[in-house]
């Protein structure tokens, strides 16, 4: 009987573990993630700047940025937008433009922008559809996520379980890896 048991039993784990070890889609809180070396989910979202919509095709030709955060004027997504707007020269001269979005509204991004000096584009998802695109999107707001998007509109880099204090120096640090290798 002991045998038979401890033979089925260890069946059993090996099952388990090629299962465990078996190659599936990322997934991370939020969902689903959009595979790296892929083309990046489409959008197009109203923002607070500009013309009033924005689509990822804008910037075909040039690096992107996409970040998600959960809401206007909370702590960690205010150090978050000021570190971005900090460091906003540096993403210039790579010639990068940085797209913030949440669910909150156009007016609440206006408003946030106007408040911490923040000059590029938030846009705005309230629904969640293109946050849940990448895999951002839990409940009613984002995920902290980030995306490097390069100029032919794949996705080269992600960034889950952002640190909103170190995250635009990390952001530079890699797309300063991915601009070398191309």
């Amino acid at each position: 009987m002991g045998r038979r048991f401890f033979s089925i039993f260890l069946g059993f784990c090996l099952i388990g573990w090629s299962w465990v070890l078996a190659p599936a889609p990322a997934v991370a809180m939020g969902g689903t993630q959009p595979p790296i070396g892929s083309p990046a989910p489409e959008f197009t979202l109203p923002t607070n700047s500009g013309d009033g919509d924005v689509s990822l095709a804008d910037f075909r030709n040039q690096w992107v940025v996409l970040y998600f955060y959960p809401r206007d004027f909370t702590s960690g997504c205010t150090i978050e937008a000021q570190r971005f707007q900090r460091d906003l020269a540096d993403y210039q001269a790579r010639h990068v433009q940085i797209l913030g979005v949440s669910a909150d509204s156009v007016d609440s991004h206006a408003e946030f922008c106007d408040a911490e000096g923040i000059e590029f584009p938030l846009l705005s998802d309230p629904n969640g559809q293109v946050s849940k695109a990448y895999g951002s999107w839990l409940g009613a707001a984002s995920l902290r996520h980030t995306y490097i998007i390069d100029p032919d509109g794949i996705l080269r880099a992600q960034f889950l379980g952002v640190r909103p204090v170190i995250h635009s120096k990390e952001v530079l640090a890699t797309l300063d890896d991915l601009q070398a290798s191309t």
